[in-house]
């Protein structure tokens, strides 16, 4: 993902990304500076969907559904992991405040903003040792002086009244120290406990201690005092709710489990690029902390390879993983396969089993770098170098595991107009040329045939904004690629579709590759979506009808589209530091996750009223159609169930009035009435917020009566389910 669009799109659930500035990518590019998409045709009376129960698409993947994630900032650290403290290890020396500090941040970022250790006491008696440090580049040390106590503390956590917590630190002092752990809610000793630890020794040792929290408040301070003679080092500290699962918040994997997620990837994105996975295995308290220069942040490591195993078993997701080809090599890699995957009689299988886990993690997915074409990642080269990168590490690491599917990093035409890094690159028409130097999909199909299984690509629309590539190509030449944007004027109808129309645009763009490599289709190339998302608008009922079409444009090309990563995972849902809920998005995701999930077989729609003609061209020519049903303004998808008993239908009005659909089977009887389940809200402007009443709800209504005559609620996503009669064929 590129650096500058990263909050946007990692943290749609935050309010504040209302007023944010706009920094994402647009979903559609136009050429002349003002350039509105043509009129539709006038809807017809009767909007009538004929339902194809013998044209019958490839069945849904149960990877049509999945989650990228990243380490972006503390982005994972606070919404997934149950650590309670930042920078336990150390890695910043310890400071008394600034004098004049920072205006604090609003909204969700609030609660992302890194904490940090301030002295107790004089400053000048906390030191950082970089001669013997426990883990990292140096470890604090406290100078002690009689009865007063000295050290530091963390001040703005989070307490539940009555939670337990447990914690651990490793201490080493000399004879004569003696240090006090505590946690405080409030004023008073009445409002803290504390644990003491006398007797120190000079090599580090692990103490554990709990606490009860007696009161609820934002505001715990934690703190380590020494007193005594002598000094202390503190190695590092650990404070968890005491119900965390194996290191993560129980509400949260809970509620992930409810999504049907078929996948999550990880590490990156952009942090992945400089990310060396030997630093993210082993025991955690001895993993050393970095710095991630994609996103300028430290990183703890406690969240590393076998954390992401053991967050992919809890809600029953498939890991894939992404390899390190920015900065990192096909030696690396293909040791990182062998780690995961190889037997306990491999030099690395046998690290793995030392660590804790004899058993092959068995990582069948795997992605060969991140948005190699961007000039945002570490380590960027030429396509006509990095396929020969890419080749390279796909041999090293089929050579130790044969069987894992590999995925090229690709970028189509409209990924590099729409990003303007190809301007200049024997541009056609202002587009990248199929196929050109800047066509990075086409490289690998052309230098790197045989060396993956499946090709990526990324796309984030953005709300309120199209993108010119005139103005942008102006920018690129003082190095400001925002240039390219302004502001659009859209009616509802034209803001929701927008994403959807990129996913359509990606399809069409994979057809002209079947057209020019037909092995594609032999070899049963497949597209993975790793990233995707509709940045710059609040989870909302507006932006779940947005997705909702997306779903269902994703959903009529199952044959080459068979995997989806959303940015973020845990952007579906609402985050406090000590609560969790599911946002619209994630409703969303639930809703089709359980009625269009894996093993749906899509049927063919075909209808009265086409949909819009789509705007100006942005990939050497496309689109040429618009996404969406030809049941305008409804977009309509339809699918049996995996054994043919239901027909269901998912079909998104985002029109604020009621509108008649007519519903024809070509092929199909239906042996009864149906079921309806309606996700909608109040207004487009309806949300989940914490703490407050759904403004958004999915509810399960009426049954539909005659299906040649429905109603389709406004502003709503439908789903429609009808028992189907035994065909007389079978």
């Amino acid at each position: 993902m590129p650096r500058r669009f990263a909050l946007a799109a990692a943290l749609p659930f935050a309010a504040l990304l209302v007023a944010a500035p706009l920094a994402a990518r647009s979903s559609s590019a136009s050429r002349p500076a003002a350039a509105p998409r043509p009129a539709a045709a006038p809807v017809p009376r009767r909007i009538v969907a004929v339902i194809h129960a013998h044209r019958l698409g490839r069945p849904v993947s149960r990877y049509e559904y999945g989650m990228f994630i990243e380490n972006i900032g503390p982005l994972v650290y606070r919404t997934l992991w149950a650590q309670m403290l930042d920078d336990r290890k150390f890695y910043f020396p310890i400071h008394p405040a600034p004098a004049h500090a920072a205006a604090p941040a609003r909204g969700f970022f609030r609660f992302m903003r890194p904490r940090h250790w301030r002295p107790i006491g004089p400053a000048a008696a906390v030191t950082m040792d970089a001669r013997h440090p426990f883990v990292g580049g140096h470890s604090p040390r406290v100078q002690l002086a009689g009865a007063a106590p000295r050290g530091f503390r963390q001040s703005g956590l989070a307490l539940v009244a009555g939670r337990h917590y447990t914690g651990h630190i490793y201490l080493r002092g000399t004879p004569g120290a003696a240090v006090n752990v505590s946690l405080a809610w409030g004023a008073g000793p009445a409002a803290r406990q504390s644990h003491t630890f006398a007797h120190l020794s000079r090599a580090y040792k692990r103490y554990p201690f709990a606490f009860t929290a007696g009161a609820a408040t934002t505001h715990a301070v934690f703190s380590i005092t020494g007193a005594g003679r002598g000094s202390f080092h503190v190695g590092v500290v650990s404070l968890m709710p005491a119900d965390n699962i194996d290191g993560f918040r129980p509400h949260v994997i809970a509620l992930l489990r409810q999504l049907h997620s078929g996948f999550w990837r990880f590490p990156g994105g952009n942090y992945i690029s400089d990310f060396h996975w030997y630093d993210a295995i082993g025991p955690r308290d001895h993993r050393r902390p970095t710095f991630d220069y994609a996103w300028h942040a430290m990183q703890p490591n406690d969240v590393g390879l076998p954390e992401f195993m053991t967050l992919c078993r809890l809600i029953g997701a498939q890991p894939y993983i992404t390899v390190n080809a920015g900065f990192g090599g096909a030696l690396s890699a293909a040791h990182e396969v062998e780690y995961m995957n190889g037997a306990v009689t491999t030099r690395l299988g046998a690290l793995r089993a030392r660590y804790g886990h004899p058993a092959p993690y068995g990582v069948k997915f795997w992605d060969i770098g991140n948005e190699p074409y961007g000039p945002w990642e570490l380590g960027r080269t030429d396509l006509k170098y990095y396929v020969l990168k890419h080749n390279q590490f796909a041999r090293a690491m089929r050579r130790v595991d044969p069987n894992i599917v590999l995925l090229a990093s690709g970028a189509m035409p409209d990924e590099e107009t729409i990003e303007g890094i190809a301007a200049g690159l024997h541009l056609k028409n202002d587009q990248v040329p199929f196929c050109g130097p800047a066509d990075w999909t086409c490289g690998f199909l052309k230098h790197s045939w045989g060396y993956f299984n499946g090709i990526t690509e990324h796309w984030y629309a953005r709300a309120g904004v199209r993108f010119d590539l005139a103005r942008a190509i102006r920018g690129l030449r003082y190095h400001h690629m925002e240039a390219g944007y302004v502001p659009a004027r859209q009616t509802v109808l034209q803001w929701v579709r927008v994403p959807s129309d990129r996913v359509h645009l990606k399809a069409e763009e994979w057809h002209v590759y079947q057209r020019r490599f037909p092995a594609m289709a032999r070899k049963h190339i497949f597209m993975s979506m790793d990233e995707y998302a509709y940045t710059g608008a609040p989870p909302n009922l507006k932006l779940d009808l947005a997705y909702a079409m997306t779903f269902n444009e994703m959903l009529r090309h199952t044959g080459f589209l068979r995997m989806a990563a959303f940015t973020m995972g845990v952007s579906t849902l609402n985050i406090t530091p000590s609560a969790a809920s599911l946002n619209t998005t994630g409703l969303l995701f639930q809703l089709y996750g359980r009625f269009m999930g894996a093993g749906m077989l899509p049927l063919a729609v075909t209808g009265n009223s086409p949909q819009p003609p789509p705007g100006p061209p942005i990939a050497d020519g496309l689109p040429r159609s618009s996404a969406g049903s030809a049941t305008y303004p409804l977009d309509v998808f339809a699918a049996l169930t995996p054994h043919r008993r239901f027909l269901r239908l998912a079909v998104v009005n985002a029109t604020t009035a009621a509108q008649p659909l007519h519903l024809r089977l070509a092929g199909l009887r239906l042996a009864g009435p149906g079921a309806r389940w309606e996700l909608t809200g109040k207004s487009l402007a309806a949300a989940n917020p914490p703490g407050h009443s759904p403004g958004v709800t999915v509810r399960r209504r009426a049954s539909p009566g005659d299906p040649a005559a429905i109603s389709v609620p406004p502003i709503s996503v439908d789903i429609y389910q009808f028992p189907v009669a035994p065909s007389r064929n079978r």
